[in-house]
């Protein structure tokens, strides 16, 4: 899509006052449709401005091979690799090695998690040997949503009220609520004694996963706690839990294979539907990532490399296909705000911006809870100069909102 800077000498390079890139889906031809027969195409008939502004729409080079139903969540690419799941019977979430647990001297221990596919949790438990005397602690769990501070529901362990042991966990029924697909969790264990915790690290806990219904989130993989997740992690007993609607997660499994056929061949074919689009219309720049929504970021620096080493400019306008751009008001802001000149990046600035540990925006390793002031994505300008920074710097640039589970 792109060559050395070398292969497009600058004298033979049109000079642009101002490139327009348009971040675009693949899939989204009616909107690159409107926008030629909107403010595009008022822009090629204005007398001035037609020759003074280059237009390119940002579009990966590669479809996701996974079809939206296979994914783990619509905005990434990641297989929702479920197998062989275990229906129609309860599940205990966390088992122990025929070690014993140790007594550790922490009061408060959670754990997060992430649903894959729809759970109901039946039962909380904790950690107790009893040894023949009985249960003899005063313990809480609690299960919250991510990012909220109410409990979904909870359960107290106590010696006249301990629940029902089975194997190594004593456990209590809870209230039941479907866990939809992508609900994140914390369980919190808090010893309401002077002792702390029967506890486990993470790590030398089995976790059965119901053939991959859910997941646990861990420190260890570079990512953060939820900004209201309590104490230190670990694992200071468990849940029983059932696999909701089984038959329909079995024909899902069964049909993967067809959906995947027929997704391919989706592909092919939107990959010829935008090859005649390019040809026809020459303002698509494919950038060299898998089109999806985590790939925001690098589809921008992309093509800030592809503007700085193909074309002579002053300023770049970001935008999106779901935008509508006057560009006769931009250019007259542009003059009234003197911006032929260096260091410039104009926009609307989102300022204490919370940073998502959920959802479209989720933000797992960005260690603040806000982030600093940055331009809002539908439309900002930046000088040539902070573009060729960005453009030299893609290679080394931390990219964010990029999921890593």
């Amino acid at each position: 899509c792109f060559g050395p800077l070398a292969f497009f000498p600058q004298w033979k390079l049109k000079h642009y006052d101002v490139v327009v890139g348009v971040l675009s889906a693949r899939h989204n031809h009616e909107l690159r449709s409107v926008i030629r027969n909107t403010w595009f195409q008022h822009l090629k008939q204005h007398p001035t401005l037609s020759q003074r502004v280059l237009v390119k729409f940002i579009i990966g080079a590669r479809g996701c091979a996974v079809p939206v139903e296979d994914r783990e969540d619509p905005y990434s690419c990641k297989l929702l690799n479920i197998s062989n799941p275990v229906l129609n019977q309860e599940i205990e979430a966390f088992s122990l090695p025929e070690d014993t647990p140790v007594l550790s001297e922490d009061r408060v221990v959670s754990v997060n998690f992430r649903v894959l596919y729809p759970i109901v949790i039946t039962s909380l438990g904790v950690f107790y040997e009893a040894d023949g005397v009985g249960f003899q602690r005063n313990i809480t769990v609690k299960l919250y949503q991510a990012e909220h501070e109410e409990a979904l529901f909870s359960a107290r362990f106590s010696p006249p009220s301990c629940g029902v042991q089975v194997n190594r966990l004593w456990y209590k029924p809870v209230e039941q609520f479907i866990l939809p697909e992508s609900f994140e969790g914390t369980i919190v264990w808090e010893s309401q004694d002077l002792q702390g915790l029967v506890s486990r690290n993470l790590h030398k806990v089995m976790v059965n996963d119901g053939g991959g219904v859910f997941r646990v989130i861990t420190a260890g993989e570079g990512l953060l706690p939820h900004e209201l997740t309590e104490g230190v992690e670990g694992i200071a007993g468990g849940f029983i839990y059932t696999i909701q609607e089984g038959d329909a997660l079995l024909k899902s499994l069964h049909t993967r294979p067809e959906r995947f056929t027929s997704h391919i061949k989706s592909l092919e074919k939107e990959d010829i539907l935008l090859e005649e689009e390019s040809s026809t219309y020459d303002d698509i720049v494919f950038v060299d990532v898998i089109d999806t929504y985590r790939n925001v970021p690098s589809k921008l620096l992309n093509f800030y490399r592809w503007t700085v080493e193909t074309t002579s400019f002053d300023l770049l306008l970001k935008t999106d296909d779901d935008c509508y751009i006057d560009l006769e008001a931009v250019f007259n802001r542009i003059t009234q705000k003197k911006m032929d000149r260096p260091n410039i990046w104009w926009g609307n600035f989102r300022l204490n911006w919370a940073v998502d540990r959920t959802g479209k925006w989720q933000e797992l390793e960005y260690p603040s809870p806000a982030y600093p002031a940055f331009a809002c994505g539908s439309g900002y300008v930046i000088s040539k100069d902070i573009v060729q920074w960005l453009a030299s710097n893609s290679e080394r640039l931390k990219t964010y909102q990029v999921l890593k589970l």
